[in-house]
């Protein structure tokens, strides 16, 4: 009797808690940053949204720095692509993307160089695709105002920062019933590719856990070599100022796509809600306290973003995910791309692994890890569709091994064609909707914080993750 009455006296202290929790700040601001607003009148959702076919597609560049020139190169191969305008405050990045023009014999493209000069390049009546590689402050700007003005949208990642960003592009493609699609190449690098085929075909069983991740020492790039008086490689130190003002899962969508789309995010299932946990900062520092010495502005410099970022999802349909993010600490390239069912596993970095549940000799369940041929046969066997018929032009075309090439590829004929682009505006939006949140969970010790359902319910119409079928 007196545990039951304990147990009873801690219950209602637990309730109590919970309670007065509801009230809190912390929960208010919860809520507040995962509120749904209603859909404005008139509006519906563009899951699944075709338009008119676009024969030849002209295109406007914003951005022809490393990023959008690279784009431009990869773009002339394909048939059906004039380029009508580019747009950079450095004239030197447009002269040189002119001379690539000219050089591959295509027309002469409008060239903009104004700080506001985007607005007008969204503006002309000659532009069917904006195609944006600016720094990240500009994305949603730009997409918003490119789809007002009647443009189908590509944006570098990611497509947005902040959740208010978020339901503006959402509202914005449902109003205008514009394509908006955030570039995403991981979505095509042949391994993930292959895993999601196997994935659909029920190699894997029911997908449990899936992690992904964004680990990439950029130290010497965000830096730049200002001692030797070299340009920064990031225009106006953009990327450090975001490492040095916010502290989040800054840059997620590398890891995160391909692990959304194995679990159908967006296409009957959704993420509910995450918790995020950061390290405190150190390399950075270190860092530029050894190359620029302890009392340069580099060292002095104050640096928010820690080291490690890790987000924990949980989905609606009781699955579990784990994205990384770091870009300061000196280790090897790693996205993760771990996949877990109930009958297989696979994982691409350090190595890649494939195993599956088998019964041994006597009779006991075990995960048998394929060696190298197997591997490469199943991996052959179970290639992704359209990679067979694409593979060694894009290889040769490249762009991070090809994955480039074949994702704006297929934005290309999937407009020609009058279909649905494979991603759309709700992928681009959840999966950039992680950085705000993480750091809203950070900023409040790891507090769970629910993901918004920026669909409006759409999850639920489509069952499963499909690419267009071109013809």
């Amino acid at each position: 009797m007196k545990k039951f009455t304990l147990f009873l006296f801690v219950a209602a202290i637990g309730l109590s808690i919970m309670s007065s929790c509801n009230t809190c700040p912390v929960k208010r601001a919860a809520d507040a940053i995962s509120a749904e607003p209603a859909r404005p009148a008139g509006q519906t959702d563009v899951i699944g949204l075709r338009c008119d076919p676009i024969p030849v597609v002209r295109m406007a560049f914003i951005g022809v720095g490393s990023r959008g020139s690279g784009a431009i190169s990869r773009f002339l191969n394909i048939d059906g692509v004039e380029v009508k305008a580019i747009c950079d405050l450095e004239q030197s990045n447009l002269d040189r993307v002119q001379a690539r023009l000219t050089n591959n014999g295509r027309p002469e493209a409008a060239m903009y160089s104004g700080e506001e000069d985007w607005k007008k390049v969204c503006e002309r009546d000659d532009i069917d695709l904006v195609y944006i590689a600016t720094h990240w402050a500009l994305h949603t700007p730009i997409s918003v105002y490119a789809m007002e003005q009647g443009k189908h949208v590509i944006s570098e990642i990611p497509i947005a920062k902040t959740i208010e960003e978020c339901w503006q592009l959402v509202n914005t493609a449902e109003r205008t019933r514009r394509h908006c699609m955030m570039l995403e190449n991981t979505c095509y690098d042949f391994f993930e590719l292959a895993t999601l085929n196997m994935a659909q075909q029920g190699l894997f069983g029911e997908l449990v856990h899936v992690e992904g991740a964004y680990i990439h020492d950029l130290r010497e790039y965000m830096f730049g070599d200002r001692v030797a008086g070299e340009s920064p490689s990031y225009w106006n130190f953009w990327r450090l100022k975001e490492n040095a003002a916010r502290n989040g899962a800054l840059y997620p969508m590398h890891g995160l796509g391909p692990i959304a789309q194995l679990l159908n995010i967006g296409r009957g299932d959704k993420m509910d809600y995450l918790v995020a946990l950061g390290s405190d900062q150190f390399n950075m520092t270190a860092f530029a306290k050894e190359k620029y010495g302890e009392n340069s502005p580099q060292a002095q410099m104050e640096i928010n973003k820690g080291d490690m970022t890790s987000v924990l999802i949980k989905t609606a349909k009781g699955k579990s995910m784990l994205i990384q993010h770091d870009v300061t600490s000196p280790r090897p390239y790693d996205r993760l791309h771990t996949v877990s069912g109930t009958k297989g596993f696979a994982k691409k970095y350090p190595i890649q692994q494939l195993a599956f549940d088998e019964e041994n000799a006597r009779g006991q369940r075990h995960a048998r890890i394929l060696n190298n041929e197997e591997m490469e046969a199943k991996l052959k066997e179970y290639e992704y569709p359209f990679i067979s018929e694409i593979r060694e032009f894009a290889q040769n075309v490249g762009g991070h091994g090809g994955m480039d090439f074949i994702m704006e590829y297929r934005v290309i004929k999937c407009l020609q064609q009058g279909l649905p682009l494979d991603m759309n505006v709700y992928d681009g939006v959840s999966w950039s909707a992680v950085i705000p949140l993480s750091e809203f969970s950070i900023a409040n010790g790891s507090y769970p914080v629910k993901v918004p359902d920026f669909t409006r319910g759409g999850w639920q119409k489509v069952q499963g993750f499909r690419h267009s079928s071109l013809n």
